[in-house]
């Protein structure tokens, strides 16, 4: 049983940071790529960046290009957000998720396995 577990949420004003961290519990288990999503109250779930598991290649949606890097780790079975100069758009649940090689990386229902979210607001 594949699981990703999440930590790292928590409560900030804007302008500071935070350091999103998702372990895969699986050793067997090598996804293709690992990504990040976030849900705003309300709102649908929005991509926020990926990274594929063998080349380290990132991709980013707009809004966090410059402020947020994903990477992992050596042994490739923990990824993480850093999170800087976050403004309260920022606020949401923080999903980390893996998927195979089809499909595109910023579509939800592409991902196998899901973490259960880790909680980010941020205050002006």
């Amino acid at each position: 049983q594949v699981q990703l577990v999440e930590s790292g949420g928590g409560s900030v004003q804007a302008g500071g940071s935070l350091r999103l961290s998702c372990t895969t519990s699986a050793n067997t288990y090598s996804p293709y790529s690992r990504a990040w999503f976030r849900q705003a109250p309300g709102k649908g779930r929005e991509a926020v960046a990926r990274i594929l598991t063998v080349s380290g290649n990132t991709a980013y949606t707009d809004s966090v290009k410059g402020r947020f890097t994903i990477s992992q780790d050596n042994a490739k079975s923990t990824i993480y957000l850093q999170m800087n100069s976050l403004t309260p758009e920022d606020t949401g649940m923080y999903y980390c998720a893996a998927k195979g090689v089809s499909g595109s990386w910023s579509v939800a229902s592409n991902y196998n396995y899901w973490g259960q979210g880790t909680q980010v607001t941020v205050s002006s």
